[in-house]
């Protein structure tokens, strides 16, 4: 026979209570890994236009081990500005301009620091947050010339940023295809431009 006691419930309580916190701590986590855009704008100064965006870009577990164990991780920036026509609902909208900027990050076991490539441009960080700080950050970045668009027309951007796995060795295409560890990306940040 079974007997319940007053101490046998709290201690069930108690249980539950840890299973659950666990259960949302380890949610939490899953959620906080990944690419979101934090805000991203286009500007116009000297008659040109410059886009800055801010992005938080945090690596699975996965992807950091690969990194530290020489696998070099290949980041792209993409934005588009498209100008939406009356007649079509999304299907052939113009797009006016199209933007790209490609990362590459990788980790040196000799010198212990990481390094971000863009272009011929190359900086070297101790810490892999210092390093993805600043591939988040896309202080202004020449997009075009005033003439690109036009006077009083209302524009569409949209920009994200994602993991380009098309760089990586065939090996790690085909893991990319089965586990989410290997798919990192934003979702498209989405406003309205004005001329």
């Amino acid at each position: 026979m079974v007997s319940i006691t007053p101490s046998s419930r709290k201690s069930d309580l108690l249980r539950c209570l840890l299973a659950l916190c666990l259960f949302w701590g380890s949610t939490l986590l899953a959620a906080a890994e990944g690419i979101h855009v934090k805000s991203a704008e286009i500007s116009k100064n000297a008659g040109d236009y410059y886009l800055d965006a801010n992005f938080e870009v945090e690596l699975t577990h996965t992807l950091e081990d690969a990194l530290n164990k020489g696998l070099p991780l290949h980041f792209v920036v993409e934005l588009e500005l498209i100008r939406p026509r009356w007649y079509t609902l999304y299907l052939w909208n113009k797009p006016v301009l199209e933007f790209e900027q490609q990362y590459r990050l990788s980790y040196n076991a000799l010198t212990r620091q990481y390094r971000l490539s863009l272009g011929a441009f190359h900086q070297n960080f101790d810490t892999l947050n210092d390093a993805l700080a600043v591939m988040g950050r896309l202080r202004p970045r020449f997009l075009a010339d005033a003439d690109l668009l036009d006077r009083g027309k209302v524009y569409e951007a949209a920009i994200r940023m994602r993991l380009d796995v098309s760089q990586l060795p065939k090996p790690f295409q085909i893991n990319a295809l089965a586990s989410r560890d290997w798919n990192l990306a934003s979702e498209w940040f989405r406003w309205t431009l004005t001329r």
